[in-house]
């Protein structure tokens, strides 16, 4: 399936929101096949069970010091078939007081990023690398980070999507296992795991509300991550 660019109203309406230049890309034949049964979404029916149990141990963890602070754990949200799974760092305040993650003005702009490249938030999965809020948001420290590391694997694994966007440095570091700035590891698609899972860097949205002129690099990201992996959702 080809990589479309955003060419209705609506999708013009977001790119301009997003402060990012509107063109057209010339279709293209998708390059890179996501071959094997290890990265194909299984079914949202036999996956339940298995989601249920992992929810119910995310919710009951007392694995780290986190758990005294917290007022609910951060499970994550979306379609457990989805094609996309997009990983953050860690919940916030607002996050830890609704228990989902990317809410307020960083996930009002994730959702139109998303939406820039023709997917509804309902139809990807959102996840953080931890569960719970770090007191006073501050940087996960790296033996929460070994905490929350299985609920994430499993997760990704329930899922196996087509493609991890990693949303932040945070993110991507934890998940690539690398020290690297976002700026080095964006721009190029990254391997998940032993499937393989393509992967793509990309700033986090509240940089951006900071950094407005990067919108355009995520907006690059955006469209690599098309390339690798069009918005199939269910």
């Amino acid at each position: 399936m080809s990589p479309r660019p955003a060419s209705t109203a609506r999708q013009q309406e977001v790119l301009r929101a997003l402060g990012v230049e509107i063109w057209r890309q010339r279709a293209r034949a998708a390059e890179q096949s996501l071959a094997g049964s290890a990265t194909a979404a299984a079914p949202a029916a036999a996956a339940l069970p298995e989601w249920d149990a992992l929810r119910a141990a995310v919710r009951d963890c007392r694995r780290c010091e986190l758990h005294r602070s917290r007022t609910q754990t951060v499970f994550g949200v979306g379609s457990q078939a989805a094609a996309w799974m997009i990983v953050g760092e860690a919940p916030g305040g607002e996050e830890d007081r609704q228990g989902e993650p990317f809410v307020g003005p960083a996930g009002q702009l994730l959702n139109e990023m998303l939406r820039a490249v023709g997917v509804g938030r309902e139809q990807v999965f959102i996840a953080n690398i931890l569960k719970c809020r770090p007191p006073d948001n501050r940087d996960p420290r790296p033996e929460e980070v070994a905490a929350c590391a299985d609920y994430l694997a499993a997760q990704i694994r329930l899922l196996a999507p087509r493609l991890i966007l990693a949303v932040g440095r945070i993110a991507a570091q934890n998940l690539l296992g690398q020290d690297l700035p976002v700026g080095r590891l964006r721009g190029r698609v990254h391997a998940w795991g032993a499937a393989g899972i393509p992967l793509v860097v990309t700033f986090h949205p509240a940089y951006l509300l900071r950094s407005p002129l990067e919108k355009r690099k995520a907006w690059d990201d955006l469209r690599l991550a098309l390339s690798v992996a069009a918005p199939v959702v269910p």
